[in-house]
């Protein structure tokens, strides 16, 4: 009885594969929902200062007009610019610089956003629907496309990188190993993630959390081969174990068994770099 009483209450601690991948799954979405309302509340934020400016000759409407025209146009062009940037991601040589990207999904977002301007404009203000006006809305639209394309990408740049010194240079001190608690000192690190005003430190000796910018030690980390592979992780290469792709999503497996995301704007970058 005991043998066996012992083996359930060890079988009952162990943490179940499913309940484990579950919520591994779950802290993916969650990381692209982030993403996502992020783009989205830049893309509000937009549409107040179009409303605020008055811009394409909307300043003669009064105030709540103007934020109820432009907030959801921009808003809906964001959600909008997510499903054409996947469609821009399949056009071959499309990401092989962010300026080409950009240029493309620009042309090929103002279509759609300027049938969404067309059809709100007329519900909004009762007009009747007249099909020359598309091509005096194509030029405005395209404009503020290219305009909200060119802050996303800025926003969503690929993260920094940090370089191992060549072979034959003489090593020089990391300084972000000076920053290692006393139990972590000597250890090899994985990777270093923000959570808040902190630092988690995933180390060779176990996790500790420092108070520090993620930016800030980034800098310090040069010397060691690695990269923001997120905008609150950097990664030392030589930590990856594995990669899984789930959709477009991409998730790193490190040493320690630690996980590490991969945000969109990072994944070609990181792929052809042969980290997966």
């Amino acid at each position: 009885m005991q043998p066996q009483l012992r083996k359930e209450t060890e079988n009952a601690r162990e943490p179940q594969a499913g309940v484990v991948g579950a919520s591994r799954n779950a802290a993916a979405l969650s990381r692209s929902l982030r993403e996502w309302a992020r783009n989205l509340g830049i893309a509000a934020l937009a549409g107040v200062f179009l409303a605020l400016v008055g811009a394409l000759g909307s300043d003669t409407l009064s105030l709540p007009q103007r934020l109820l025209y432009w907030v959801p146009l921009l808003v809906g062009g964001a959600a909008v610019a997510e499903v054409v940037a996947r469609f821009v991601n399949m056009i071959p040589r499309a990401g092989a610089s962010p300026w080409i990207f950009g240029a493309i999904l620009s042309v090929l977002l103002a279509i759609p956003v300027m049938l969404i301007v067309w059809l709100y404009s007329a519900l909004m203000f009762q007009q009747p629907l007249d099909v020359r006006q598309l091509i005096d809305l194509y030029g405005p639209v395209l404009m503020i496309s290219a305009a909200m394309t060119a802050i996303m990408l800025a926003v969503n740049r690929p993260g920094r990188v940090t370089s191992a010194p060549m072979p034959d240079a003489t090593p020089r001190p990391i300084q972000f190993m000076e920053r290692l608690p006393a139990k972590l000192r000597g250890a090899a690190i994985y990777a270093v993630s923000s959570e808040d005003h902190y630092l988690r430190l995933h180390t060779s000796k176990g996790a500790d959390l420092i108070l520090m910018r993620l930016a800030d030690a980034i800098t310090e980390l040069e010397g060691l081969e690695g990269a923001q592979t997120h905008r609150s992780w950097w990664v030392a290469r030589d930590a990856v174990e594995d990669a899984r792709r789930d959709g477009d999503r991409v998730t790193l497996r490190l040493k320690g068994d630690v996980e590490a995301p991969v945000s969109r704007p990072n994944i070609r970058p990181l792929r052809e770099a042969g980290w997966f």
